[in-house]
């Protein structure tokens, strides 16, 4: 894909470093989380004053812990958001928060920076952005999803919209329920209640689709969507929404002209460029901004 606190070792004046002592400590993080009991911790300590190694390390040599228990720890006690394999109930797919540190994160964060330098800055007062992209089975779900989970990560209070009524599957993506959602909230039947944290990532939340309407095009062109993107822009400082493939349903151009700006997603050998170009040119023609390209390959 391309495109695109606690402190515990503080510097005195005089150069000396002392520990702080706290309870975020890897050893009681592990110890909580039923890694290692407390009788393990002591011969850990032992080892590592002995070698001159970090508590983790020295757990990994024991044989106490693996690298991977070690990762959860560290991103527990940097407030870091990360999702424990075999034990969440999200999708795989969610790259981002399971396997934070594999290859296509980076890439990820790469396409975050730009976002962030192009459209979410502070000067401008951006805040939503639609994915779209022509087809189906380009990616635009998997890219939302991912890309709300590291803005997650960075510590914006971010905010997931899945705004395609036509097949969604943000809900399935991220295990919660979709029986009240988006298409609810726009037809007046249920308030912005229909907001829900996402389980293990601080800082995300999720308004799913909701039942499936007879008339999604519609409900995405009227006022009550105006009106809740403005409420929801008081409340985060990144919004992404999912959207229909755009070739197939005019959908997209709706939630783009309230968004006022949209990336758009093409893939490697399945993507025709003329359809891309047909879709950049009928967004822009909504007056929003096409902040993007991602070309993805898979």
């Amino acid at each position: 894909m391309t495109i695109m606190k606690i402190e515990e070792n503080v510097l005195t004046l005089d150069g000396t470093a002392h520990v702080v002592e706290s309870d975020r400590s890897i050893g009681s993080i592990l110890v909580e989380r039923g890694k290692l009991a407390e009788t393990d911790t002591r011969r850990v300590v032992e080892l590592q004053r002995a070698e001159g190694l970090r508590f983790g390390e020295a757990a990994i040599w024991l044989g106490l812990i693996t690298e991977e228990d070690l990762n959860l720890a560290l991103a527990k006690q940097f407030d870091f958001s990360q999702l424990p394999a075999g034990e969440s109930t999200a999708s795989a797919e969610l790259v981002a928060a399971y396997a934070p540190f594999h290859r296509r994160v980076e890439e990820l964060r790469a396409l975050r920076m730009q976002l962030l330098i192009r459209w979410f800055n502070s000067t401008h007062q951006r805040k939503v952005l639609a994915i779209v992209s022509p087809s189906t089975g380009e990616g635009r779900t998997y890219l939302a999803a991912n890309l709300a989970v590291v803005f997650a990560q960075l510590g914006e209070r971010t905010l997931l919209i899945d705004a395609d009524m036509r097949s969604p599957r943000q809900h399935k993506l991220f295990n919660v329920a979709d029986r009240v959602g988006l298409s609810a909230v726009l037809c007046g039947r249920a308030d912005y209640s229909a907001v829900v944290p996402v389980p293990g990532i601080a800082g995300l939340a999720l308004l799913p689709a909701g039942a499936p309407p007879p008339n999604p095009q519609e409900l995405l062109s009227r006022a009550p969507l105006v009106r809740l993107l403005q409420e929801m822009q008081n409340k985060f400082e990144v919004i992404l929404i999912d959207t229909p493939p755009a070739k197939l349903y005019a959908d997209a151009q709706s939630v783009t002209y309230h968004a006022g700006g949209a990336m758009v997603l093409a893939r490697k050998n399945h993507t025709r460029v003329a359809d891309t170009a047909s879709v950049i040119r009928d967004l822009s023609d909504t007056g929003a901004q096409i902040v993007g390209t991602v070309f993805n390959v898979f």
